[in-house]
């Protein structure tokens, strides 16, 4: 069964097309710069045993234009990989944010789409994106069933204590104020990878997903999300690459009081100059690497702000599972940047979580489960790659059957 997994964002809609059998994925690609100058579409497929790919650079003014482009490369005689449009049973499409009332993949409805149309204040970059990515394939694929699987379901188990904020209740009662984190899909795969690899499905879990968005997740010994590290939005948390993460709140208050900043400008410095931006002039891990080892004191500060962020939530986390198993590093940086790791495990001995430095720099990239723990440290240290296409399939193939 041909399952088309879709990421529309406000610009941008990322697509794959993945055999639900095999787990495969049948072809790939994005539909960027929509509306932009300089837009176009990319296509990477997999056909009698060769890789294929197409880019097309075009006006693309909407995601409806985009769409159809990337359906008639799927179906062409010569680079397709599907005979036409209703050969795909089933389209998932991811969403960042749904609330307190979707906590599993859910068949998109009307209600549905008012649900997701309402929560756009908690989520005005992403939601809005989805919803046309949605209304364009259910145009495009009517055949096939369509299934929203949310980036905040993963994180519906933790217990009001953990999700709360110390604010008047009737602004969470009213207007739903209060943490419900992000990358869930991929915190839920890579826990269940380790689970796997590590033969033993109750263990204290600790997932680390790092790249230009960062989150933890904090995963108790039934597989439960007890703790996330972002909060309201993506904003909350880690360092990220332009995001600054935990903050005092005070900060936007003398932004605005003492310097004149508005709302949206103080979001904008938040959201999207600070975290390595801010710290280096780089949002690029790798750059900010290639800064670090040139001697740049920048960078070297920033490094050591990363690593000692992820080395307080994991603190934190251990205390909240009363106990730790394994820790889980995933996503861009995660995988492929050792550096980073190194400084994430520097000062964590007393947990029993020791880094093999030799192990971290060799299993670098890889693509399987792989572990880097020193010989007597305690607790595993796993790298794990993320697949959240492949999660979003597993979880829809029995809606859609």
């Amino acid at each position: 069964m041909e399952i088309l997994i879709i990421n529309s964002g406000s610009s941008s809609l990322k697509y794959q097309l993945i055999d639900s059998k095999t787990g495969e994925s049948k072809a790939k690609g994005i539909v960027d710069r929509i509306n932009i100058d300089g837009s176009y579409v990319k296509y990477v497929a997999v056909k009698n045993g060769k890789e294929i790919e197409v880019k097309k650079e075009q006006p693309i003014p909407t995601h409806e234009v985009g769409m159809n482009l990337v359906a008639e490369l799927l179906t062409d005689p010569e680079v397709g990989v599907i005979h036409n449009p209703s050969d795909i049973k089933g389209v998932g499409h991811r969403v960042v944010h749904g609330g307190e009332k979707f906590v599993q993949p859910t068949v998109i409805t009307d209600e549905v789409v008012a649900e997701i149309k309402r929560l756009i204040p908690l989520s005005p970059l992403h939601n809005p994106g989805h919803l046309e990515g949605i209304r364009v394939a259910q145009k495009l694929f009517n055949k096939a069933t369509h299934v929203a699987v949310f980036d905040t379901a993963f994180h519906q188990t933790m217990p009001a204590k953990a999700f709360r904020y110390a604010i008047p209740n009737e602004y969470y009662e009213k207007y739903g104020l209060r943490a419900y984190g992000f990358h869930g899909t991929s915190h839920k795969y890579v826990d269940a990878q380790a689970r796997k690899h590590l033969n033993n499905q109750h263990i204290k879990n600790i997932t680390i997903h790092l790249g230009n968005g960062a989150s933890m997740a904090a995963v108790n010994e039934k597989g439960q999300c007890v703790d996330t590290s972002m909060g309201l939005t993506p904003l909350d948390g880690l360092i990220m690459g332009t995001r600054t993460g935990q903050i005092d709140a005070s900060v936007a208050f003398f932004l605005g009081q003492e310097l004149g900043m508005s709302y949206e400008e103080v979001k904008t410095l938040f959201n999207k100059k600070s975290g390595m931006l801010g710290l280096t002039g780089h949002s690029d891990a790798r750059d900010v690497a290639a800064l670090y080892r040139s001697g740049d004191a920048n960078a070297a500060l920033c490094y050591e702000m990363y690593g000692y962020r992820i080395e307080k939530f994991i603190g934190a986390y251990t205390a909240a599972l009363n106990g730790l198993d394994s820790i889980v590093f995933t996503a861009g940086l995660g995988e492929n940047d050792a550096l980073t790791r190194s400084f994430a495990c520097k000062h964590l001995d007393f947990f029993g979580i020791k880094l093999d430095e030799k192990k971290n720099e060799e299993l670098n990239h890889p693509t399987k489960p792989v572990e880097i723990q020193a010989a007597d440290s305690r607790v595993k240290i796993l790298i794990i790659p993320t697949n959240e296409e492949l999660q979003i399939v597993n979880e829809i193939v029995d809606l859609v059957k």
